[in-house]
């Protein structure tokens, strides 16, 4: 089974090495820009210095449609004022976009699908001076840098990202809850190849702790020392650059089991299709539906919040909303989260009426919402000190989501979603 797992990553290597042109354009556009911006730096007489992050910098970048690469601004500690508006002074030169966040940043195109994401970071000499995580970049890629010399294990982590980036698997953004690259890079240095990367995985029931350069004597110890918020993840990756961060407090038991599920399907079977990136086959999901006689249902869902991680976040929480709005008249067969990295996203569901149903309502003792509960329904009774309803489902999903939208108008608006409509 080695052997052939062996063979479809050297298929891989082949099929995701970025082509020499895109390499030569990325290597021309980080030397104009560090260039302009260096001699900006000096002519200005401002306390900063640039420097290449992320994968470019740590020879572990894959081929995509759409490259990001890291370049950071690193101010010294003594520099006064807002380090974005100094950067945004910075680079006028060049079109920009801003990205606001806890500090903004900036997308720079400077070729067909590559894109220079320009970040203002603050130089510190430790890791625990940090004012913000994107400080903590440099000593990633240092480390990276200093621990993976060795050509295989770099080709190990460039399959390991193929793999989670075709299972969408990959990405800390809230609303993927994925494997990070450097969280990526860090667990096959210390795995040492990609197949006993997933087998460990795939043995995972309990939550892991990987310590890499054991800061922590034991896992008593890691629990009482890392804040609990960053403790929720299946995986605690203690960051070997800074100890009391979780490389991967991003990673959802949601991301995480479907990543499981995944793995095992490749060591059972290897495949070079399971690094093709995974497309929701909406038409065949369709026909499922109709073969069980089921109703389908494509909802598209547009948020104002800001494009990426925020508006992400955001249509995510209300797919999760409506599914269980959905579920308490219908049983969810099936559905799925597609977003456009914009301000949309398409959920779909595979639902079956559920017929008939119990609500339950107040306690009896509560006069006030008790009255409103049997205003509201018609078919009531009352159980364990409780009234309750019996409710028949003779609507279709398609009217159950034109009249709920009606009557949650204002709970949409709360959740930052500005319209929902049947696609």
């Amino acid at each position: 089974m080695s052997g052939k797992i062996n063979s479809i990553k050297l298929q891989v290597l082949q099929n995701i090495a970025p082509s020499k042109e895109d390499l030569e354009k990325i290597k021309n556009g980080i030397a104009d820009f560090t260039k302009k911006v260096g001699e900006k730096i000096k002519e200005e007489k401002i306390s900063a210095e640039v420097f290449v992050g992320g994968s470019y910098a740590k020879d572990t970048i894959i081929k995509k449609d759409k490259y990001d690469i890291d370049i950071f601004i690193r101010f010294e500690k003594d520099e006064t004022g807002d380090i974005s508006e100094i950067t945004k002074r910075i680079i006028r030169d060049f079109s920009f976009e801003i990205v606001h966040g806890s500090r903004d940043y900036f997308n720079i195109k400077i070729d067909e699908g590559i894109f220079l994401e320009v970040v203002p970071v603050k130089k510190v000499k430790k890791p625990e001076s940090a004012e913000n995580i994107t400080d903590l970049s440099y000593f990633h890629v240092k480390y990276i840098n200093k621990k993976v010399k060795n050509k295989k294990i770099l080709d190990e982590i460039k399959v390991a990202k193929s793999f989670c980036y075709a299972r969408n698997c990959y990405g800390a953004e809230s609303y993927i809850g994925g494997f990070s690259g450097y969280a990526l890079e860090l667990l096959i240095y210390y795995y040492k190849s990609f197949e006993k990367f997933l087998r460990t995985m795939v043995k995972t029931n309990d939550k892991l702790i990987i310590d890499i350069e054991k800061h922590y004597k034991n896992k008593k110890q890691v629990m009482m020392d890392i804040n609990s918020s960053k403790l929720h993840s299946p995986i605690v990756l203690i960051d070997p650059t800074y100890k009391q961060r979780n490389a991967l407090a991003a990673l959802s038991p949601e991301t995480f089991e479907k990543f499981k599920k995944e793995a095992a399907q490749f060591l059972k079977s290897p495949s070079l299709n399971l690094f093709e990136h995974e497309k929701t086959d909406l038409d065949k999901i369709k026909k499922d539906a109709d073969k069980n006689s089921y109703e389908f249902i494509l909802i598209e869902a547009d948020t104002n919040r800001q494009p990426g991680d925020i508006a992400g976040s955001k249509l995510l929480k209300f797919y999760r909303h409506l599914n269980e709005e959905i579920g308490v008249y219908f049983d969810v067969k099936n559905n799925g989260f597609n977003y456009n990295k914009e301000k949309t996203a398409r959920y779909f569901f595979v639902v079956k009426s559920k017929g008939d149903i119990i609500l339950d309502g107040p306690k009896l003792a509560d006069e006030k919402n008790l009255l409103k509960f049997r205003k509201k329904h018609r078919n009531v009774f009352t159980r364990n000190k409780k009234i309750h309803a019996r409710e028949k489902v003779d609507f279709s999903i398609k009217e159950f989501i034109e009249n709920w939208k009606i009557k949650n108008a204002e709970r949409m608006k709360e959740m930052y979603i500005d319209s929902l409509r049947i696609v």
